[in-house]
Parts: C-alpha cells; structure tokens; sequence
C-alpha cells in the first residue's frame, strides 16, 4: 500500500466541511477517509469523531461486516457522557435501518432488538443532555414510531425447551 500522506492542521476545517459534502452526497467513503486524514493530523477532533462515525453508520445499508464494531470504537473516543449515550442510539438506530432494510431470516427479530437497544441509549442520553437540547427525545420518537409503523418487528420467541442432559 502506498503511504498515505498527511493532512496539514491548516486544511482540517476545510477538510471537515468536505467530508459532510461526500456525506450528503451519499459518498460515505470518501467522508470517512477524509475523516480518518483529519484523526491523523488531529487525534481528539470530536467534529471529525462524529463525521467519522455518521460515515460509518452510512453504511451499514451495505451490510458490511466491520463498520459496527469500526463505529463503536469511534464512540470510545468521544468525549462526554451524552456524546457517548447519543451516538450510541445513533448507531444501534441506523444498524435496525439497516437490519429491516435487508430483510431475511431473523432480521425481523434483530431489528427490533436494534430500535429497543437504540431507545435506550437515547433514554440515557436524554437523562443528561444540556438543557435545551431535544436530539435524544426526537430520536427515541422515530423509533417508537418506526416500532408502531412496523407491526412484524417484534421480540424474538423464547424458546421454552428443555435443558440439556448433562
């Protein structure tokens, strides 16, 4: 691979608007390795974080594999408790999106495991979010909505089988 070459602290703000360009422009790649020139030249950019982890969420339609656990790791470098919880809901949201979106075996039960996951993390970001700030409520109410829109979304059955004999 060719080594990559590095962003100057000059161009990060310029860069930054770039990758919510590529990101509206449904491009997601393109806004993540951008971000990931930005994370290079600047470690701890938390608008970079968030891009960044937008970008990955953008492709989880995809079904790739990685970008889950990828933006995870994203949310473990955000600073504050309410980042943390809202990405969180974030991610879990767009994963059931991406889950219905698919379909196919189990992806009915999934989703909803997702949208439950989701509404939680927006319960505890909504518990310390600064004042006037509504993201996590307004979050929490899509998927309620999403939830309510789409009755074949439901807990996975649990089985009441016997337990193995040892």
């Amino acid at each position: 691979m060719p080594e990559l070459k590095p962003l100057s602290p000059q161009a990060i703000s310029r860069a930054l608007e770039k990758a919510e360009r590529y990101r509206l422009l449904n491009e997601p790649v393109e806004a993540e390795s951008i971000c990931l020139d930005v994370l290079a030249a600047d470690p701890s950019n938390q608008p970079a974080l968030v891009t960044l982890l937008l970008a990955l969420t953008d492709q989880f339609e995809e079904g790739l594999v990685d970008a889950v656990p990828r933006a995870r790791e994203v949310i473990g470098r955000m600073a504050g408790a309410y980042d943390q919880a809202y990405y969180s809901g974030i991610v879990a949201e767009r994963r059931a999106k991406g889950q219905l979106k698919r379909g196919g075996p189990g992806s009915s039960y999934a989703a909803h495991q997702s949208f439950g996951d989701a509404m939680s993390y927006y319960e505890k970001a909504e518990a310390i979010r600064p004042p006037g700030n509504d993201d996590a409520l307004l979050r929490w109410n899509t998927c309620a909505r999403i939830l309510e829109r789409h009755p074949e979304l439901r807990p996975a059955p649990v089985e009441a089988g016997e337990p193995p004999l040892e």
